[in-house]
């Protein structure tokens, strides 16, 4: 079997984010395709109780720095004179970075999640620090023998600002358990089980609450959405910084009746929440490298408009190629949206959805395709 150390950034869900969505995902399906995973993570000590063993906490979230990044490599020394012949895995440049002289020799991937110092610069981090991060992720991808990336987009991206080598990198779009985003009811019956309206077109929302989602955008959209479709209804999930400014924006617009913030939804009720909405949008405006929402929101049989940002387009082209909306205004979402939800666009059938999301995002494809690029780095 094929030993790997495995750096992460948190466990989720103790803290949410697709990184750590997909970390956990690899981790635990990596061994049915021969792959041993020894990880760690910032996170409480409860990690390794919850991963089954698989992963450790080297140090918790809310750790100084300075004290985290120290920790991160004592816990990498340990673990590869443990595990001497084990391939690296990075998904997290900043703690893989301290470790880096540790590493030289030792073969290492690189899980590229996204430009990490253009995420901070979009959401209003100091020049400094964003130059500071950048050096660092440079650092990283450079020594690493393989890069997966979830999407062509994001292959130009490393070899356009990283100066990657394009025989160094592999695209592996991202993993979602479909069979748990199943349908087991109807569209009525999930919708009674969240109290949600019975009587209204809904489109689902399920995004982090950030400038580069696209949420201004979306509910600009829906004051033009609603001439044509009054009783739309958009419910948003998730939490992050922006809550009160979209709060306000909605008020502020006169959308309360059309616009809902639904704040942090449970894992175990988001299988119902795609099932119940008749579409589902992601209206991101930059940096999207994949989006899993979209795999998820298939793989419940639900249709999914996206924005033409990023990796988005590459999830649903051959599926529903008019549900990439071209535009990133207010103006272009509107049109879109009004158009799936009166059916003058088309929407791919239930079973359509479900399919395309289980032969191409699916784990077991995804873990599979994972393995063999461990195997090159390991030649």
């Amino acid at each position: 079997m094929m030993q790997t150390v495995q750096l992460g950034k948190g466990w989720f869900p103790e803290e949410s984010g697709g990184l750590n969505r997909y970390f956990r995902g690899l981790a635990e399906h990596l061994p049915d395709e021969g792959v041993e995973v020894t990880g760690m993570v910032a996170g409480s000590r409860d990690v390794v109780t919850h991963s089954h063993g698989l992963v450790q906490s080297f140090a918790g979230r809310n750790t100084a720095l300075p004290f985290r990044l120290a920790r991160a490599r004592a816990c990498t020394r340990r673990t590869l004179r443990e595990h001497p012949t084990a391939l690296v895995v990075s998904h997290f440049a900043l703690y893989t970075a301290p470790s880096l002289d540790l590493l030289r020799g030792t073969p290492l991937v690189v899980h590229f999640h996204g430009p990490w110092a253009d995420e901070s610069a979009v959401e209003g981090n100091r020049s400094l620090a964003t130059s500071l991060k950048r050096r660092m992720e440079t650092a990283v991808y450079r020594q690493a023998r393989r890069l997966v990336v979830l999407s062509e987009a994001f292959a130009d991206v490393l070899a356009a600002q990283y100066g990657i080598s394009p025989d160094r990198i592999r695209v592996i779009g991202g993993g979602v358990d479909t069979g748990a985003f199943a349908p087991t009811s109807s569209r009525r019956d999930a919708r009674n089980r969240l109290r949600w309206a019975t009587d209204r077109p809904i489109a689902l929302v399920v995004r982090r609450l950030v400038h580069r989602m696209g949420l201004e955008n979306l509910i600009d959209a829906v004051t033009l959405v609603r001439r044509e479709v009054p009783d739309v209804l958009v419910m948003i999930a998730g939490s992050g910084p922006l809550a009160g400014e979209l709060a306000h924006r909605i008020v502020d617009q006169d959308l309360h009746e059309n616009v809902r913030l639904l704040g942090f939804v449970p894992d175990d009720d988001l299988p119902a929440a795609y099932r119940a909405a008749d579409l589902s949008v992601v209206p991101s405006v930059a940096l999207e490298g994949f989006g899993l929402v979209v795999a998820e929101s298939l793989a419940a049989g639900t249709p999914v408009l996206v924005t033409d940002v990023g990796g988005l387009p590459e999830t649903i082209r051959e599926l529903a190629p008019d549900w990439i909306v071209p535009e990133r205004t207010p103006e272009g979402l509107g049109r879109r949206l009004t158009a799936a939800l009166t059916g003058e666009l088309p929407a791919p059938s239930e079973a359509a959805c479900r399919e395309h999301a289980r032969s191409r995002f699916d784990w077991s494809v995804v873990a599979r395709k994972v393995e063999r690029v461990y195997a090159e780095a390991m030649q």
